[in-house]
């Protein structure tokens, strides 16, 4: 499979296709790809989904995609990595709510704008990022970046809202309000004991474990310890993060806590994890 690389923080672009069938290919970056126009199937992982005009989809570093073309189509790529939401101007709640759409989109086709006030609200912003983007004019540099931006926090509340962990349409509110509470403060163990999630929420606390697992069908320090796991996971896939400031973030005991927590959920270390995988791709 072909496999594209990002050399700088984001990227945009533009492509016209006319016919025919885009490559299958991965990359080592985060991509959002929005329907300009035209319509065809895209596939990922071997799954189709028909697209149209409108449409915007992620694709992660660990799916492989491409695109069948049926009429021409005009698409806009937006390319960034984990490097570029850690150095711009992103609040630590968008960061968090950026965390799970890196480590838990579903790899599945299909169009990530639920919300149809938000599929309104892209097409402009991305009209205009492709304005700015070719004209070249002044400070066009500092709106290009607010736009990014806008987009991908767009794309976060979309996922965040509509496809939350192990939950389905039926899941409480409150459960689901828990349930983002827990991701936007999970570097702040301080924040995340089951005493004060009670208070904030207004759950006794005798209670509130067996709200949470009911509606989720993991205990609440399950949920907390497996997503501490993907968010060291994808660290490990891309970044250069040290050990030592994942224990850091995360609240570990020290690195020896974290890598014989890791391990048993793995199977190895988090050094021969990063190593293996980094030597596979």
């Amino acid at each position: 499979m072909k496999r594209d690389n990002l050399y700088q923080p984001f990227e945009i672009q533009v492509k016209e296709l006319a016919s025919c069938k885009e490559v299958t290919h991965g990359h080592n970056f985060f991509e959002l790809v929005y329907i300009v126009d035209g319509m065809g199937r895209q596939c990922i992982n071997d799954h189709y989904f028909n697209y149209r005009p409108g449409h915007m989809f992620l694709v992660t570093p660990e799916d492989s995609h491409s695109l069948e073309i049926d009429t021409p189509t005009t698409l806009f790529y937006l390319r960034f990595t984990n490097i570029y939401i850690r150095q711009n101007a992103l609040t630590q709640d968008n960061i968090r709510k950026l965390e799970y759409i890196l480590q838990n989109a579903n790899h599945q086709p299909g169009c990530i704008l639920k919300n149809q006030i938000d599929k309104s609200l892209v097409r402009p912003v991305v009209e205009a990022l492709i304005r700015e983007y070719t004209t070249r004019d002044i400070y066009n540099g500092e709106l290009i970046q607010l736009m990014v931006n806008t987009l991908i926090v767009i794309v976060a509340r979309n996922i965040s809202k509509f496809l939350p962990v192990n939950m389905d349409e039926q899941t409480d509110e409150k459960a689901k309000d828990i349930l983002e509470y827990i991701r936007l403060h999970i570097s702040q163990p301080e924040k995340i004991r089951s005493e004060v999630i009670s208070k904030h929420f207004g759950v006794s606390e005798h209670y509130v474990g067996r709200f949470f697992k009911r509606h989720t069908n993991e205990t609440m320090q399950q949920f907390i310890m497996n997503y501490k796991i993907k968010m060291i996971e994808h660290r490990l896939l891309h970044s250069d993060m040290r050990i030592s400031e994942m224990v850091s973030e995360l609240g570990f005991t020290d690195e020896s806590h974290l890598n014989r927590i890791f391990k048993k959920r793995k199977g190895m270390s988090p050094t021969a994890f990063r190593r293996s995988r980094r030597l596979a791709s």
